[in-house]
This record gives structure tokens, C-alpha cells and sequence, in this order.
């Protein structure tokens, strides 16, 4: 049975590793993009009760997971969230500038997990665990620093906020970006990197 722990687990960026990052960041922002604007034509749903907005913050959290999952290698999860980030901001942003902010907070929390497992570990835990780690972050980001538009939430809010960002988050971000490691490895798309076995690998 094939592992997805490697005994030697190889750091160094290729230049195939560079060019899929950069095409995962890239298409990355266009998913912000398109997610920024589909939250804003649905917020009229959580605006009874303002945390549920976090339910669908997970689109945002994508190629964080979906980076580090692909290409194995430390900084790829921070570099994929942070420059899809710069990309919605080229796109033109609603958030303007604190979305490079939120990218580089929100691509950290993946990174940490995925250093956290030596980067050598890619099973369904490590993702998922990115995803909610990734949503951890970011709802601190948006509760309690001084940029935060949820600032003035009540304690509870705050709370159960960071709690739903977590949760979409593992299964957004997380779980969907597993699936489509897989799937593509499945297809040969990845015989150049470092996941290209991840559809054998085991589930847990």
C-alpha cells in the first residue's frame, strides 16, 4: 500500500512546482473574485443572524489547501492564498487593500499545519485540518484585529463566527481540495510533481 509519508520528503522548488503555484494563485483570485461577489448577492441570507456569513467563507480558502496538497513544499499553501489575494485585488476587490492582509493571515494557517505534519503527511486529517486552521485564522482576522469589519460583534458572535469559518473551511477548503488532488492525480495531470501518487495514497 502506497503512503503518502515520504522518508525524504524533497524541498527544493522546481520550476514545474513555481508554475503551477502561480497558475493555482492565479485561478485562485478569480475564484475570490467571482466568491466576493456571490457572497455579497447572498448575505441578505445571514442578515438575521450576521456569523452564518462564515458558512461560505471556505471558497476563499481554496488555494491555500489546494497549493500545498499539489505541490508539497514549504511556503506553497502562504504563496497560493497570498497571491490569489493580490490577484481579486487587481480584479478589483470590494475589500480593497485588506485583502492582501487576509491572504497572507489566512495562507499562514494552512502553512502551519502542513509544517505542523513535517510536510510529509497529505491524507484527508492534514487537509481538512489546513482547511479548518486556514478558517481559524481568518476569523480572527476579520473579529479582533484593528482592520476587522466584525469588530464590533458581541463576544458570542465573535465566537461562533471563527467556529463556522472553521467548519467551511475544512470542508470547503479542505475536504474539495482533497477530492481534487486525487481526481486529478487520478487523470496524470500531476506526473510532474511531488502529489502525483495521491490517488493511491490512503485515506487516513
Amino acid at each position: 500500500m502506497t503512503s503518502s509519508i515520504s522518508s525524504k520528503p524533497r524541498y527544493t522548488w522546481r520550476v514545474v512546482d513555481i508554475v503551477v503555484a502561480a497558475v493555482v494563485a492565479v485561478a485562485g483570485g478569480v475564484i475570490f473574485w467571482a466568491w466576493s461577489a456571490l457572497a455579497s448577492g447572498i448575505s441578505v441570507l445571514s442578515a438575521g443572524y450576521p456569523p452564518l456569513s462564515a458558512l461560505w467563507s471556505g471558497g476563499w480558502f481554496i488555494p491555500a489547501v489546494l497549493g500545498g496538497l499539489l505541490i508539497r513544499k514549504p511556503g506553497a499553501a502562504l504563496f497560493c492564498e497570498t497571491v490569489a489575494a493580490a490577484g481579486e485585488l487587481i480584479a478589483g476587490s470590494q475589500y480593497g487593500g485588506t485583502v492582501l492582509l487576509s491572504g497572507l493571515i489566512q495562507g499562514l494557517g494552512a502553512e502551519l499545519v502542513f509544517a505542523a505534519f513535517r510536510y510529509r503527511s497529505w491524507r484527508l486529517p492534514a487537509a481538512l485540518l489546513a482547511g479548518a486552521a486556514t478558517g481559524l485564522f481568518c476569523g480572527i482576522n476579520d473579529c479582533f484585529l484593528p482592520w476587522s469589519w466584525n469588530i464590533e460583534y458581541t463576544g458570542d458572535f465573535k465566537a461562533i463566527y471563527i467556529v463556522f469559518c472553521m467548519i467551511s473551511g475544512a470542508v470547503i477548503a479542505g475536504l474539495l481540495s482533497w477530492l481534487a488532488t486525487r481526481g486529478l492525480a487520478r487523470t496524470g495531470a500531476l506526473s510532474s510533481l511531488a502529489s502525483r501518487n495521491a490517488a493511491k495514497e490512503p485515506i487516513l
